[in-house]
């Protein structure tokens, strides 16, 4: 027997995650909630693969900027906006961010499953593609902005000096920032390592 599709479930309102998390269990989902963006951000890397069902207006952080944090971890989790009357505006932006879609309270119980449906089969169209950008962008996440800058230099193709003139640094210093990047993204090899800079830029949203 297959494990129930995992919903993870952000709002500050209890009253809203105790219904929606006892609506979607018996629906058959499996379900996680969280009171807000920062704890719902804390645990994002560990979690299963599923959906996020995600209120657009919370104290700690509005749903726009976990959004946005999501993506700037490399966290591509399909995204639904939940919002009040008159936050059809960030629930816009927040898809422009990448969130699959939004729906309106308070809502049917239909219309919220038939976006889950459709925010589940555009995530498994786009996994093999959207699980190497991931793997990918994580990997890159560990580099400190120094080394990132070390390695956009050289996915343009300059030189060390090139990029030591540009970044106000010795040629040497970018030896080192080059041998630590290297080492932390476990290659033997520039071609490999530009090649996770590739991966991570496909995955990245539309400008």
């Amino acid at each position: 027997m297959s494990e129930p599709y995992p919903l993870y479930v952000v709002d500050d309102d209890e009253a809203i995650r105790r219904s929606l998390s006892f609506l979607l269990k018996t629906s058959g989902f499996g379900v996680q909630v969280f009171e807000g963006g920062l704890p719902f951000l804390k645990a994002a890397a560990t979690l299963a693969p599923g959906c996020v069902l995600l209120d657009v207006r919370m104290p700690d952080m509005d749903g726009l900027e976990v959004q946005r944090e999501l993506r700037a971890r490399g966290v591509m989790l399909p995204v639904i906006i939940m919002t009040g009357h008159g936050d059809i505006d960030m629930a816009v932006a927040a898809m422009k961010a990448g969130a699959s879609d939004f729906i309106e309270k308070p809502f049917e119980k239909a219309t919220l499953l038939a976006c889950i449906e459709s925010a589940r089969k555009q995530s498994i169209a786009t996994r093999g593609l959207g699980a190497r950008a991931q793997e990918a962008q994580a990997r890159l996440n560990i580099l400190t902005d120094r080394e990132r800058e070390v390695l956009d230099g050289l996915v343009e193709g300059l030189p060390n000096k090139t990029i030591a003139y540009d970044l106000g640094i010795s040629p040497r210093t970018v030896e080192i920032h080059r041998a630590n990047l290297m080492q932390k993204l476990e290659v033997r090899s520039l071609a490999e390592a530009l090649r996770i800079a590739f991966h991570a830029v496909e995955g990245a949203p539309a400008a």
